[in-house]
């Protein structure tokens, strides 16, 4: 499942079609919230069932969020500059994602430091796919 999640956003070319670039990244980010949220009930059970689903909601939606904040920033920084498939364009997206987990959580720091921390990770993500890096070898039959 997440590899076709991944391979839905990978096929879309960069500065093309960003309302299918957001719903791509925003279906990718939401899983994992929904994923996160269900660790986080599991480790540390809520109190009634009320807040088990505010819980899951708070994750899940705020990862959504962050996610189509990114399909939608990268998208549209492809559009402006000559080259659509420059790593700016992808730190510029993790970063405004970046901005989003802290405008939810109300705290400059954390803004500013998932800014960096997620502008970073998306531009080498980018980058170990333009040069066809693996992260999981290939099983040798």
């Amino acid at each position: 499942m997440a590899r076709t999640l991944l391979q839905r956003y990978w096929d879309i070319p960069n500065g093309t079609e960003c309302h299918r670039k957001a719903y791509a990244s925003t279906s990718i980010s939401g899983v994992l919230g929904l994923i996160a949220s269900a660790y986080s009930i599991a480790l540390k059970p809520p109190d009634s069932f009320l807040e088990g689903v505010a819980r899951t909601g708070r994750y899940t939606f705020t990862a959504a969020a962050i996610g189509a904040i990114f399909g939608i920033a990268s998208c549209v920084s492809a559009k402006v500059p000559e080259k659509s498939d420059d790593l700016l364009n992808y730190f510029i997206g993790g970063c405004a994602g970046g901005l989003t987990l802290g405008a939810r959580t109300h705290s400059y720091g954390v803004g500013a430091a998932a800014c960096a921390y997620m502008g970073m990770t998306a531009a080498l993500v980018k980058m170990g796919q333009l040069e066809g890096w693996k992260v999981f070898a290939e099983p040798r039959v």
